[in-house]
């Protein structure tokens, strides 16, 4: 059986669909409140499990101009305060091995970030915490190349991990989804998550940040749930246009219902499978 636990959620076989959402980066406790506040509401009402997820600090902007966050003191605070008044579980990323051990003292899921897939130190010392860890697929690798990630984090005794599809570099500034990575990542013994923001990200896109096409992340969640994921991961702001980061890319908080509607929809037409 194919499951992972993330504080009292559990992702994978037999369980019903999984949100993992909230603004990019922590831009204040009380926009990470009120996105969580609402977001638990929505969930609540279609029967799923939510994670809180946001960053206190992101290290991979693509200017060095860029609003990174509050960083990490300050950033665990804030997801405490947030895991305690919603009663939920929290995600968030990590980019160097030291921050491992602090950052589990707080959060459900330790994150790796696409572009640290391979950092071997990183993954190990995520995955010696004992916590959920979910591995986000670098855009430069082939579905099938995960399984180094994974056994990374399993070396550790860690059998709690997760893998997230989150597109694959083509050409310039463009991502492409190949849905046949779900599955086939899947069959590595690891629940799947789909970031469906990220997923239409442009990468460097706008030359000093990245762009994104935010109209088509309804599509691609529609096409994940019904190839078959355990979790759908998305960054959900109140007004995305003015976010502080992936202004380009994350979902209006208004839309989120609507599109876990459909999804959870297309899940049970399938017999949630």
């Amino acid at each position: 059986m194919i499951r992972a636990l993330a504080g009292n959620v559990e992702i994978g076989d037999d369980r019903p669909l999984v949100l993992i959402a909230g603004p990019c980066v922590i831009e204040s406790e009380d926009l990470c409140l009120d996105v969580g506040t609402k977001t638990v509401e929505i969930t609540q009402s279609l029967g799923m499990s939510y994670i809180f997820k946001a960053s206190f600090d992101k290290a991979n902007r693509t200017s060095v101009e860029s609003f990174r966050g509050p960083g990490l003191e300050k950033g665990l605070e804030i997801l405490s305060s947030v895991k305690s008044k919603l009663g939920v579980p929290v995600l968030t990323d990590i980019h160097e091995a030291w921050q491992a051990k602090l950052v589990a003292e707080v959060v459900d899921v330790l994150q790796i970030p696409a572009f640290l897939c391979r950092q071997t130190d990183l993954i190990v010392a995520a995955a010696e915490t004992g916590k959920c860890v979910n591995i986000k697929k670098g855009q430069f690798l082939a579905p099938w190349d995960m399984a180094n990630s994974v056994e990374k984090a399993r070396s550790t005794g860690n059998k709690n991990i997760c893998i997230t599809e989150r597109g694959t570099s083509f050409g310039y500034n463009m991502l492409v989804v190949d849905m046949c990575s779900l599955p086939q990542m899947r069959s590595l013994g690891c629940p799947i998550v789909f970031d469906a923001t990220h997923s239409v990200q442009r990468p460097g896109g706008l030359g000093n940040a990245s762009g994104g096409a935010r109209e088509f992340i309804p599509h691609l969640v529609r096409a994940a749930v019904a190839v078959g994921i355990d979790a759908l991961f998305m960054e959900v702001h109140p007004d995305p246009p003015n976010a502080l980061c992936d202004a380009a890319s994350m979902l209006s908080l208004a839309d989120l219902p609507r599109v876990l509607q459909e999804a959870t929809a297309i899940r049970k037409a399938l017999g949630d499978k």
